[in-house]
């Protein structure tokens, strides 16, 4: 009866032995993706971070040519109250951005 005691604990603990090593499998593929899926977010991240700097660059260029063209519609206006008014005033230049 002893024996057969120890049998018994000898199945259990190989059947407990191989539920771990069935939750060890699934975590070690589980822990796969979870890998596959952070490297893919690292790239997805990247890649919105380069399009992020595009966009600024975009951005700063379409305000500094905004600007340039206020620049140089104020130069127009001065220019023309300058000669309404008929005094000519050169300051800076045509008043324009080179």
């Amino acid at each position: 009866s002893s024996s057969r005691q120890v049998l018994e604990q000898a199945r259990v603990a190989t059947e407990e032995l191989e539920d771990m090593k069935a939750v060890a499998k699934r975590l070690e593929e589980e822990n796969a993706e979870l890998r596959r899926q952070a490297r893919h977010m690292e790239k997805e991240q990247r890649s919105l971070c380069s399009r992020a700097e595009g966009l600024q660059e975009e951005r700063l260029l379409t305000e500094g040519q905004g600007l340039r063209e206020q620049v140089q519609a104020q130069a127009a206006r001065m220019a023309s109250l300058e000669v309404s008014s008929g005094t000519v005033a050169m300051v800076g230049g045509a008043g324009g951005c080179v």
